[in-house]
């Protein structure tokens, strides 16, 4: 038992989890004809939540439920994880990365998110401002005017060969990329 958790501890190369993320498309299809996403559980919360009559809440909610519990794995599924199989090695970042994030103002690479800027005495500064509240509010814009998220889209709807997925997809690509190259670092450099 001993070995699972440290097998459990470590990451998984992407061989693995890939597949096994991958895996959850014809399963949640032959359960019951469920499209993987997670986005959509925001407005199914709303639907379940907002006692208003807004037309885009009002439909049988109900019916999505299986979502709403499907997230409410996830989020217990990464507690259980971070509290228990906590990797105890620092993250690794590659050598080049780490050199252009320093340029960047950012140092710390023990954890997942940079503390440089994802920390709660960032959140009501002009940093927070910027990454938290409209960078939340440019994800959720965007993730409604594409019609899903990066999950949705890049999983399910290629899998699926829908169109309109792959052109989210590259859209998701190319906005990452400008990003990281583009804005990043004009952003890091008024924020700080």
């Amino acid at each position: 038992m001993e070995q699972l958790i440290e097998i459990l501890k470590q990451p998984w190369p992407w061989y693995v989890a890939g597949p096994l993320i991958g895996l959850t498309v014809p399963l949640l299809l032959l359960l019951g004809n469920k499209s993987f996403g997670i986005s959509s559980s925001l407005r199914h919360i709303c639907a379940a939540c907002v006692p208003a009559r807004i037309p885009f809440f009002t439909y049988n909610w109900r019916k999505e439920t299986w979502n709403l519990v499907f997230v409410a794995g996830i989020l217990i599924g990464g507690f259980i994880a971070a509290t228990f199989f906590a990797n105890p090695e620092a993250v690794t970042v590659a050598a080049s990365t780490q050199e252009d994030l320093k340029a960047l103002g950012i140092t710390n690479f023990t954890q997942l998110l940079p503390e440089e800027i994802f920390t709660w005495d960032n959140l009501f500064t002009r940093k927070g401002l910027v990454f938290f509240v409209l960078g939340g509010l440019l994800i959720g814009f965007s993730t409604r005017y594409a019609g899903g998220c990066t999950s949705g889209h890049s999983i399910m709807g290629l899998s699926n060969l829908q169109w309109p997925s792959l052109i989210a997809t590259i859209a998701f690509m190319a906005g990452g990329f400008t990003m990281t190259h583009l804005l990043l670092p004009y952003l890091m450099a008024w924020v700080q």
